[in-house]
């Protein structure tokens, strides 16, 4: 990775999930602006319902469906599992986009 070079990108990190690129996301040149955004808000320029998000929202769906049948939906795994699948898919949602709860993420 050069340091100080342009990019095309107004935000290159936008772009890392859907090429073929490792390691360490680039250096952007936007002066901060996507400084205060997580990595899930940076995604596809906030762009809802693409093939990256959506590759991010249901992999979990499947973990808990995977989990749920192992665990032979046993009522004290089956809460967990329920309570963290929410946890997760609850952030991702378009109505929560730049919404910090509590402070969280503000920084």
């Amino acid at each position: 990775m050069n340091v100080g070079v342009a990019h095309s990108e107004v935000n290159p990190n936008t772009r890392v999930m859907n090429s073929r690129v490792k390691g360490t996301p680039f250096e952007t040149p936007d002066q901060g602006k996507a400084r205060l955004l997580t990595h899930w808000e940076q995604l596809d320029y906030g762009v809802q319902f693409t093939s990256s998000r959506k590759f991010f929202t249901i992999s979990p769906i499947i973990l808990y469906f995977l989990a749920s049948f192992y665990t032979k939906y046993d009522p004290t795994h089956f809460i967990l599992n329920t309570a963290s699948l929410l946890s997760v898919l609850i952030p991702k949602m378009p109505q929560l986009h730049g919404v910090r709860i509590f402070g969280i993420n503000k920084y």
